[in-house]
């Protein structure tokens, strides 16, 4: 147990990180420099442009897992009781939807021909964030109902 409250911790340090690392390089056609996007740049581009659109990516790729990382880590410092878990599962769902998201714009953009789109390491360290999290919180929940 004590490695997965360290493991969660991380993730409180890691998810900021991959935030503001380049998801994406992008542009618009194969003969000029590519822009960086990173998850923050991205919303920042989102809410001049569309407010409703910017709050729901910010609530799926921002607070939900972060949300949950927290949760789960009070949790498992017993400071947050555990019928909370099946909750803290929903938020980490909600996550998920987030990369599915980035994949579908990267799918759409390279299939229009138009532009140009590489993965940053950003998507990789997002996604392996969204993924850890996802594993740290089916092992406490294993651990949980074993000590139950």
């Amino acid at each position: 147990m004590k490695f997965l409250r360290i493991a969660n911790l991380l993730l409180l340090i890691a998810f900021p990180i991959a935030w503001f690392a380049p998801l994406l390089r992008a542009g618009l056609l194969p003969l000029f420099k590519l822009s960086e996007i990173s998850v923050v740049s991205g919303l920042q581009s989102l809410w001049k442009t569309d407010m409703f659109l910017a709050l729901l990516v910010t609530v799926l790729a921002l607070f939900a897992p972060y949300l949950k990382t927290v949760g789960l880590a009070l949790v498992q410092f017993d400071l947050l009781d555990r019928r909370v878990l099946p909750a803290l599962r929903v938020l980490g769902k909600l996550a998920m939807a987030d990369i599915f998201l980035l994949a579908l714009y990267i799918v759409v953009v390279k299939g229009i021909g138009v532009g140009r789109v590489e993965t940053g390491w950003g998507l990789y360290a997002f996604t392996g964030c969204v993924l850890a999290s996802f594993a740290i919180s089916f092992a406490t929940e294993s651990l949980e109902k074993r000590a139950a």
